[in-house]
């Protein structure tokens, strides 16, 4: 039985266009003599479709689709998720198409309801096995969270199947892949028999799908895997005793957590750039550390062309940020131009003189600035139909350290999840492959630049004090009692802690971005606005 993986991108909700790129897969694996191809879960909605499963014109062109990719392709078995209309639900299903035939349907069993998934909202779980034959091999089919637990695995067992196919949708997060292949393992161990674990690729939204596809024999070692971050399709073979022997297939290379990181950020900016349909990309280019990240980022993405940078410089920025800008500009071939706000500045504080009389300045003054440039920014925006790209990192959203209609104003958000300390190590690490960060922007103090002799930790703790506890708070929901168990000083467990739920408006507000980490804020973290837990927090356990 030769079959081919489809490691697949889809654009969620194309499914005109999701169809026909499957179909040009079907022919290019009949040419390879392939008995068999294989899609990743809800290949043809794509993963997640979220309320489009609600409406009845899409899932009668689901229906209209997977009958036009069964006709189309009748010479070889066709394994496609897609939603399926039961009588009373949606199913989460896996077709089986042999000769322009649905000859077999498998219902995902497990359905996960955490983090950014929320199944049952829209699917009613399965709760049978399902067996087809391919030659001489007997084929049980699994989706994604089925393989998670014992129980799906318990019923192929006693089937009589020879090989398990697991279709997946499985964002990328740190730390998934050893995830994935401990619990692939362990399943194996408990049936003794190989499983192909395909996954989607592709950014969508918050999510990117990193694929990093493979196959696991009966003895727990995997012996094929398809490439991370890409777009494949590849062709596993077995015979009367299993997966055909791993000498004779290649391994694709483990890759190290900054390189996944960094590859995840660059998937997610094209995809969301690419698909819906901008002209490139466009930032503003302050001379800092996170801008230069996002910017190498929006470069590797979608090239140098594609992407246009402003500097906005003010009457507090350094000389040593306008030069370190252009010079980044220059290294990756983006066009740059540069925009002063000073006249806007002023222009806005005369408006609005009259209505600040007898009120002294503080920080109005600096959101003032901050607000200029996003209406510059905006402007471009529309006018040139290029993504406006925020620069704002994990620490600075957790803690309300960015300006609302200033620098939150924009469309994606590329290092949203990203960590201060972490945006240092994916600079450094983009500098290691070429040259394209100036070793200045590394090493200066951060500054926000809108006020006289200004540094990030004027008014935060340093970065890695607060990054260390906000994932205690955030990621890893310890408590006030927990943090402070570890010896920080209260003052700034509490001041950390209080920052994070003050500004949950704020983060509500802000632009879609890539999730990198255990508990990203937007659909992955969300807490009330309006709360009264801070009382509860400082009272003591």
């Amino acid at each position: 039985m030769k079959i081919a993986l489809v490691q697949f991108n889809p654009t969620v909700g194309d499914l005109i266009g999701n169809a026909d790129r499957i179909i040009n897969f079907c022919h290019q694996a009949v040419e390879q003599n392939a008995d068999a191809i294989v899609f990743p879960e809800l290949a043809i909605t794509g993963y997640p479709p979220e309320d489009l499963l609600f409406r009845d014109d899409f899932i009668r062109r689901v229906e209209k689709e997977l009958e036009r990719i069964s006709i189309a392709c009748p010479l070889l078995s066709i394994i496609i998720g897609y939603p399926e209309k039961g009588e009373n639900a949606l199913l989460n299903s896996v077709a089986v198409l042999q000769a322009g035939e649905l000859v077999a349907n498998y219902r995902k069993q497990q359905l996960p309801n955490y983090g950014v998934f929320d199944e049952m909202r829209y699917f009613k779980a399965g709760k049978q096995a399902c067996v087809f034959k391919i030659g001489m091999q007997r084929v049980a089919l699994t989706v994604c969270e089925d393989i998670w637990t014992a129980g799906v695995c318990e019923q192929i067992k006693q089937t009589k199947a020879t090989v398990v196919l697991n279709l997946n949708a499985s964002p990328f997060e740190i730390g998934k892949v050893e995830k994935r292949e401990k619990t692939v393992r362990d399943r194996v161990s408990e049936i003794g028999l190989p499983v192909v674990y395909l996954n989607q690729v592709g950014g969508q939204d918050e999510l990117v799908f990193d694929g990093g596809s493979f196959i696991m024999n009966a003895e727990g070692v995997i012996v094929q895997s398809l490439p991370t971050f890409e777009e494949a399709i590849d062709y596993v073979e077995f015979n009367d005793d299993g997966v055909q022997d791993e000498t004779n297939l290649p391994k694709a290379a483990k890759r190290e957590n900054l390189e996944s990181i960094y590859q995840a950020l660059v998937l997610a900016v094209r995809d969301y750039v690419m698909k819906n349909g901008f002209n490139g990309a466009l930032l503003g280019l302050s001379g800092g550390i996170d801008s230069a990240l996002v910017l190498a980022i929006a470069a590797d993405a979608l090239g140098g062309d594609r992407v246009e940078v402003v500097l906005m410089p003010s009457k507090y920025t350094a000389d040593m940020s306008n030069e370190d800008a252009v010079k980044q500009a220059d290294a990756l071939g983006v066009k740059h131009q540069t925009i002063p706000i000073e006249l806007a500045v002023k222009a806005f504080s005369a408006m609005l003189e009259p209505a600040f009389e007898g009120l002294g300045a503080d920080v109005t003054e600096e959101n003032i600035q901050a607000r200029s440039r996003g209406v510059v920014l905006m402007a471009i925006s529309n006018k040139k139909r290029k993504v406006l790209l925020t620069t704002g990192n994990k620490s600075e959203m957790a803690v309300g350290y960015a300006t609302l209609y200033g620098d939150m104003a924009g469309g994606f958000a590329p290092i949203k999840d990203v960590p201060k300390m972490m945006v240092y190590a994916l600079a450094e690490y983009r500098n290691n492959i070429s040259p394209v960060i100036p070793e200045r922007v590394i090493t200066r103090p951060p500054s926000a630049e809108l006020a006289p002799d200004q540094k990030d930790e004027d008014s935060l703790p340093p970065y890695p004090v607060l990054d260390d506890i906000l994932e205690r708070y955030i990621e890893l929901d310890q408590s006030r009692a927990e943090i402070l168990a570890t010896g920080y000083d209260q003052v700034v467990v509490d001041r950390v802690l209080r920052l994070v739920e003050q500004n949950e408006y704020k983060r509500r507000q802000s632009p879609p971005g890539v999730k990198i980490t255990s508990r990203a804020f937007g659909r992955e973290r969300r807490f009330p606005m309006t709360s009264g837990f801070s009382r509860v927090l400082f009272a003591g356990d």
